[in-house]
Parts: C-alpha cells; sequence; structure tokens
C-alpha cells in the first residue's frame, strides 16, 4: 500500500495533509524529510513551500493561488535568497502579476510504485561503474547535451547502459536522487539517435525503474512538459501522471 513506501513525514510541512492529495507527490516523495534548522517554509491556505537555500530555489505544492501566494510571499520577505521556484502549473502567470517572471519551463513530476512490464531488450542493460565515466561523459556529450546529471555526481547510485554488438554503449541511464529525501530519481536517459527505433531507451527506463522499486519501493523521475514520445513511453511503463508543475526564475535576480 502507498503507506507504506512513504518517506518519514516531516510535521513541519505535512499539517495539512497535501501528501496524500493528487498533484502532490512531489511534496510526498520530494521533500518529506524533517526540514533543516533554519530552512525556511511557509504553509496555508492549501499550499506549502519551502527553500532550498542552495540553488535559492523556492518549491511550491498545492493549488496555484496558494501556491502563489506562497512564492511571494518568500521572494518578498528574502528577496536576497530567492532567486527561483517551482509550483503547480498557473504558479508563474500568478507570480507574474507581481514581479517579473523569465525562463518558464513546464514538467510533469512523474512517479510509480510498481515495476513495469519487461520490455525488450532489457536482458541487455549492464552496470556501469566509475571506470567508464569517461566513456559516459563523452557519449551523454553527443547524444545529450543537456543532460540533467553526469558522471561523478555525488547523487547518482547507479549508471547503466546497454551495447552494441562491437560492444559500442549504445544508450545509458542513471539512478539520481531527490535532493531533500534521497528518495530515487531516473535522470539523463539518452539513447544513441543511429539505434533509435529498437527500443532501448524503453528497455533501460525499464530496467532503472524495476531497480528503483525493488529496492525503494518507488521510483520517480522529471519530464519535460512537451516531450509527447517520453510521455508516452512512461505512461507504458506505469508513471502516474498527475503533477503538472512550472519553474521559472525572479527576472529581477
Amino acid at each position: 500500500m502507498l503507506a507504506t513506501t512513504l518517506v518519514p513525514r516531516a510535521t513541519d510541512l505535512f499539517d495539512q495533509g497535501l501528501e496524500r492529495r493528487t498533484g502532490s507527490a512531489l511534496l510526498r516523495f520530494g521533500a518529506a524529510r524533517q526540514r533543516p534548522a533554519g530552512r525556511p517554509g511557509w504553509s496555508g491556505d492549501g499550499a506549502v513551500a519551502w527553500l532550498d537555500d542552495t540553488r535559492g530555489h523556492v518549491w511550491s505544492v498545492g493549488g496555484p493561488q496558494a501556491a502563489a501566494g506562497l512564492v511571494l510571499r518568500a521572494a518578498l520577505g528574502l528577496p536576497d535568497r530567492v532567486r527561483e521556484f517551482t509550483g503547480p502549473r498557473g504558479t508563474e502567470a500568478l507570480v507574474g502579476r507581481h514581479l517579473p517572471v523569465t525562463d518558464v519551463v513546464e514538467w510533469v513530476f512523474r512517479w510509480t510504485l510498481h515495476e513495469p512490464p519487461v520490455q525488450r531488450a532489457e536482458e541487455r542493460v549492464v552496470v556501469l561503474d566509475e571506470t567508464h565515466h569517461d566513456e559516459l561523459l563523452a557519449f551523454l556529450g553527443v547524444h545529450s547535451p543537456a543532460h540533467s546529471t553526469g558522471p561523478g555526481s555525488a547523487a547518482v547510485s547507479l549508471w547503466a547502459g546497454i551495447r552494441d554488438a562491437d560492444g559500442n554503449l549504445v544508450a545509458c541511464g542513471a539512478l539520481s536522487s531527490l535532493r531533500d529525501t534521497g528518495a530515487p530519481l531516473m535522470a539523463s536517459v539518452a539513447t544513441d539517435a543511429a539505434q533509435r527505433g529498437q527500443g532501448l531507451g524503453a528497455a533501460l527506463t525499464a530496467w532503472l525503474t524495476r531497480y528503483a522499486v525493488r529496492r525503494h519501493g518507488f521510483c520517480t523521475l522529471w519530464q519535460l512538459a512537451d516531450n509527447a514520445p517520453a510521455d508516452r513511453l512512461y505512461t507504458r511503463l506505469g508513471y502516474r501522471n498527475e503533477d503538472p508543475c512550472v519553474s521559472a526564475r525572479l527576472a529581477t535576480h
């Protein structure tokens, strides 16, 4: 059951029961650790928000109107510390009525509690260790220059890949972690463009998801909202699509 897979609750952020509502998986999996002493957080009117001081990033969950109010409260109260935010879709327009907003990106935070169906070519997936970091970096540089995490990142617990008959890397991906909780986060999945259409991306994604679910009880990922092929793949593999988000920068910074 879902309750058995939740990361421990933090009473200072979870007093509204938001973590169990549709659209609040980011709170359930991404902020479920006790907030460190001194880290600002806000709640009220059906929303919560908390500050990642390292990035100057405010995360907010709840209804767009209430979430936007908390983002504004944070930005106006801590103008030297708040540079960007993530919230439910629509937050950016509401914040933008009061503060200039730029670099808007629409995302979906997706998650699953279940192992996906076995995919063709999944048996070809192999684990890659630190001796393969240079190879992974070169591969990502060519096939996914905007990758979200790279070899050597302290947040990554596992790299996996698929090779062709000549031993060349043709797909790769990582299991990283959400900053606050250590919850498993799939990242930097990439496929050689010349090898696409063979189901390698699906095989690697299914393998990484299965690995995470068996060890942690769930897996999460971020998906760009306009990535239709990824949307179809993640839906087919059982990832929930209930958490449309938006990220943006405050243009005054």
